[in-house]
């Protein structure tokens, strides 16, 4: 395939620049940057988000930020479907993509894309639910009948991953292994290039907690309750994210805001560690030890990219 687009991808943890790194590169490049950070999507979730304000954008355009209300249920699937043809009409302008975030699952669904499967089936759900209750493994032993290969994949204990391979067994009428075989609807045209940022875990711990307190004291408080004055409930999944949590307990008098404050820094590196795990694990990505802000590592990832280009023309 001949590929005529060139697509760049800033990975990481939270914390690691990339934000910085994806400007320096748009304005170098012609970029325009997409939004690949799950809780950026919601309208008013700005401070907790590390959202960037329009004035400090440099002029750049930025796609996929504040297009959800908060009560939305916003899959990565969501995102792969609406965040295409963001990628075709930035290369139709002549510009280049940037997908910028730590969202592991919404980079993959946009790339690799999904195996197509069917919708969830709360009535075929809570049948085998019950049916596993008064009967402890019937649902498994189902499973190997309909689909042994994903029987021995997936353990009998694990029901919810059991009832889903049913589940798309019954509605496709063939095995969930078939389904998942057809393959994946794969992002097709470009070619990718992505960058992880690496930075020293202490270094980056360092910066998350100082950030963490900036968030705090820049009024994560009042911008939960301002959120929460629209009429939005506590229930809306962006308020399960990490500064969001502990703002809401303040406001429940759950939390002290010093104790607040100490277990969105707890969880938030233990965020950015997991962050490191799967994107270690990302096919294709070019590893970068250290922050997107800093100079040396800006003018390498310059000088990759423009290797890139040139091996894209060849």
């Amino acid at each position: 395939m001949h590929f005529h687009r060139n697509l760049i991808v800033i990975a990481g943890p939270t914390g690691s620049g990339k934000s910085e790194l994806s400007l320096r590169i748009a304005e170098r490049f012609r970029g325009e940057v997409v939004n690949c950070d799950s809780v950026q999507i919601y309208r008013f979730f700005n401070i907790g988000a590390a959202k960037l304000a329009e004035e400090d954008r440099r002029g750049i355009p930025h796609h996929l930020i504040d297009i959800a209300d908060p009560p939305e249920v916003f899959t990565a699937g969501d995102f792969a479907r609406i965040g295409r043809p963001v990628l075709r009409a930035i290369s139709d302008r002549g510009h280049m993509s940037i997908v910028t975030g730590g969202t592991g699952l919404y980079l993959r669904a946009l790339i690799e894309g999904f195996a197509p499967a069917p919708q969830r089936d709360e009535a075929l759900r809570d049948k085998l639910r019950q049916r596993e209750a008064s009967r402890p493994g019937s649902a498994h032993r189902i499973l190997r009948r309909f689909d042994p290969e994903a029987a021995l994949r997936i353990h009998p204990n694990d029901l919810p991953k059991v009832i889903r391979a049913l589940e798309i067994g019954i509605a496709s009428r063939s095995s969930a292994t078939e389904v998942f075989a057809a393959g994946r609807d794969r992002l097709e045209g470009y070619r990718v290039l992505k960058i992880g940022l690496f930075p020293p875990r202490e270094k980056l711990y360092e910066r998350l907690e100082t950030r963490m307190e900036a968030m705090f004291a820049g009024g994560l408080i009042e911008e939960t309750a301002a959120i929460l004055a629209r009429g939005y409930p506590d229930t809306c999944k962006a308020f399960e994210s990490i500064g969001y949590k502990q703002a809401l307990q303040v406001l429940k008098g759950e939390l002290s805001p010093r104790d607040a404050i100490f277990y969105a820094k707890r969880e938030t590196r233990r965020y950015a560690k997991r962050q490191m795990t799967w994107f270690r694990q990302e096919p294709g990505l070019e590893i970068f030890n250290g922050f997107g802000d800093d100079p040396a590592v800006i003018a390498q990832a310059e000088q990759r990219i423009e290797t890139f280009f040139i091996e894209s023309e060849g």
